[in-house]
């Protein structure tokens, strides 16, 4: 099956590197994916498969295997980022100030190559179960694309008994992947301050209530929360980004803004911090006489990779890849929406090398110079399949 699923992919790297370049010159931002989802669906409808719209812009289509077979959910992300691109390549973006800096593109040509390998072993009798494709709008945007389709059901009938996930890694080169068990990603949660006080002179401090330096002293101890409060064992990140006090050298504001984010990757600790903080800024506060108001707009939870899942992926990749090409990756503060599929179902996120041997493409994700060595995609599509069909083969316990 191995060889079978490996020539197929290298059939079809030539419509995927094509599939993968579209998309990348026609980026679209989060819950705006209108035509993103229109090629998508007609991609799919090409196949022989009926993609329906769920949450949106996003899409859901079977490609049905056995009668009683078990199904697995492979979830891809379609939205790109308000980044205006600087490279300088034929398939750079033609929208203006938007960018797939993400590696968004990658990961929705990836599922539409697998799709193209499970309709040829459906037609061949080879496939082993039913294979849900998640093509998933809104990932980079609150509250998160994946939140939305597992609340229109997309989970649901049939309900996967797992959900893979697969994403773009600048770190590693193109022909490896990485994963961990357990917890890997970070919740993430952002916090929206206002302080306020009564400005004045800046020569006469008496007859005012300086904001600014109550600003100063919350930012400062918030961080007790995460020094003081927090298990040692366990990370936390609280991180202040944005800070306006709009006076000038003689004159003390009214008011002072603060922004910021908080991750963790333990829900228990999370909700703890939140109440911790909101304490914190609203008593020291008034302790100096200022009004703290804290907003705090709760993100994505953390991402758990369930390790029984997790081990099998890891088995399966390395019989696809080799050993020397799946390595284990250390646990990551930034955060996904992949985590929701985490917290519903067992669930496995991988990530996928892009850089080239000799360095290049080692740009960042979220910056205006990201871009991939196409030789991923000659992983991606098939790699993502083999997963797919082992994990089902593991469900029916085979």
């Amino acid at each position: 099956m191995v060889q079978t699923i490996q020539r197929l992919a290298a059939a079809h790297a030539a419509d995927t590197v094509a599939v993968r370049r579209h998309l990348h010159a026609h980026p679209e931002l989060s819950f705006e994916e209108t035509a993103t989802a229109a090629y998508v669906a007609a991609e799919l409808r090409k196949l022989g498969l009926d993609p329906q719209p769920v949450a949106g812009t996003g899409l859901v289509a079977l490609v049905e295997g056995p009668a009683g077979a078990p199904t697995v959910a492979l979830r891809a992300d379609m939205d790109a980022l308000p980044i205006q691109e600087l490279n300088e390549v034929d398939y750079k973006s033609q929208n203006a100030g938007v960018m797939h800096a993400c590696g968004h593109d990658v990961h929705t040509a990836s599922l539409l190559g697998a799709a193209r390998i499970f309709v040829a072993l459906k037609e061949a009798g080879q496939l082993p179960g039913t294979v849900k494709l998640l093509f998933q709008p809104g990932e980079e945007r609150l509250p998160g694309g994946a939140s939305l389709m597992i609340a229109e059901g997309v989970l649901e009938n049939p309900a996967p008994g797992s959900v893979l996930g697969q994403h773009v890694f600048p770190q590693l080169p193109a022909g490896k992947i990485g994963l961990r068990p357990g917890r890997y990603m970070a919740s993430t949660d952002e916090l929206y301050l206002t302080i306020k006080g009564k400005g004045g002179h800046g020569a006469m401090p008496e007859q005012n209530l300086d904001p600014v330096l109550v600003a100063a002293h919350i930012i400062v101890a918030a961080q007790q929360i995460v020094s003081r409060r927090a298990n040692p064992k366990l990370p936390s990140v609280l991180s202040f980004g944005k800070v306006i006090a709009n006076g000038a050298t003689n004159v003390i504001p009214n008011e002072v803004y603060i922004e910021g984010t908080f991750r963790t990757l333990n829900e228990e600790w999370r909700n703890e911090a939140h109440q911790h903080l909101r304490q914190l800024c609203e008593g020291l506060a008034a302790s100096m006489g200022a009004v703290c108001e804290l907003e705090i707009r709760r993100g994505y939870p953390y991402l758990e990779n369930e390790p029984a899942l997790t081990a099998r992926t890891r088995a399966a990749a390395e019989a696809y890849l080799g050993p020397e090409n799946v390595v284990e990756l250390d646990q990551w503060m930034a955060a996904e929406d992949f985590a929701y599929f985490s917290q519903a179902a067992p669930a496995c996120f991988y990530r996928l090398g892009t850089r080239a041997p000799d360095g290049r493409f080692a740009a960042s994700v979220h910056t205006p110079t990201f871009d991939i060595d196409e030789k991923a995609l000659a992983v991606g599509p098939g790699l993502m399949a083999w997963l797919a069909v082992r994990e089902l083969q593991a469900l029916a316990g085979q």
